[in-house]
């Protein structure tokens, strides 16, 4: 297992303190955000869908969560920018985590982030969906990010016996200290396979 030694704090990246502390926050808060959200969808879903169905599309909804996950963290998170504004944008989004991957206030994604894409991939998915479907669909989809972002927080905090979590962690940390343009599922190893990006190559420098 990979037992880097790196700093625990990270660098401050905003000069006005507000936006500072806009980029920073506790791993509960979007368990304390996100949690009601996904009882008040089901609950609603409970009184419109049958069990069965609903069951379906709560499960389409974390499934998609996962490839969601995977294609921003690749594409967009890891993407070659090359302007000295991209280049800002990535640092703020994903650099400083690479480079500070143990600061413990951003290792889950801040509201001032998270609460805009809820709102964005809500009324994308109610857009295909419907009003109907999105009820059991959307809990599905928050609850995948859920779990990802507490497992990416454990990740880096915590040291797991369950063999499955293990394994899930050491493809992170390959990830963040052997190969970073390989590994970019977190909450799962699947699309990594299926686009074939789960082979780790020796340490690159300079490509975070």
């Amino acid at each position: 297992m990979i037992k880097p030694q790196v700093p625990k704090q990270s660098a401050r990246i905003f000069k006005n303190k507000h936006l500072e502390a806009l980029s920073k926050v506790h791993p509960s808060v979007p368990l304390l955000i996100y949690t009601p959200v996904i009882i008040f969808f089901l609950y609603r879903a409970f009184l419109q869908l049958p069990v069965l169905l609903g069951i379906l599309f709560f499960v389409f909804g974390t499934i998609t969560w996962s490839f969601t996950e995977y294609v921003l963290h690749r594409f967009l998170f890891h993407h070659p920018f090359h302007s000295k504004l991209g280049k800002r944008f990535h640092f703020i989004m994903h650099g400083v985590h690479h480079q500070y991957p143990q600061d413990p206030l951003r290792l889950v994604m801040p509201p001032s982030v998270s609460i805009p894409l809820a709102f964005f991939f809500y009324y994308l998915f109610n857009f295909f969906l419907g009003e109907s479907y999105i009820l059991a669909f959307y809990p599905g989809f928050v609850t995948g990010y859920l779990i990802y972002d507490m497992l990416h927080f454990a990740f880096h905090h915590f040291h797991f016996t369950n063999p499955y979590l293990q394994t899930l962690k050491t493809h992170h940390m390959k990830h963040h200290y052997l190969d970073s343009k390989s590994g970019f599922g977190v909450s799962s190893k699947l699309w990594d396979y299926i686009f074939l990006t789960h082979q780790f190559r020796k340490k690159i420098k300079n490509n975070n």
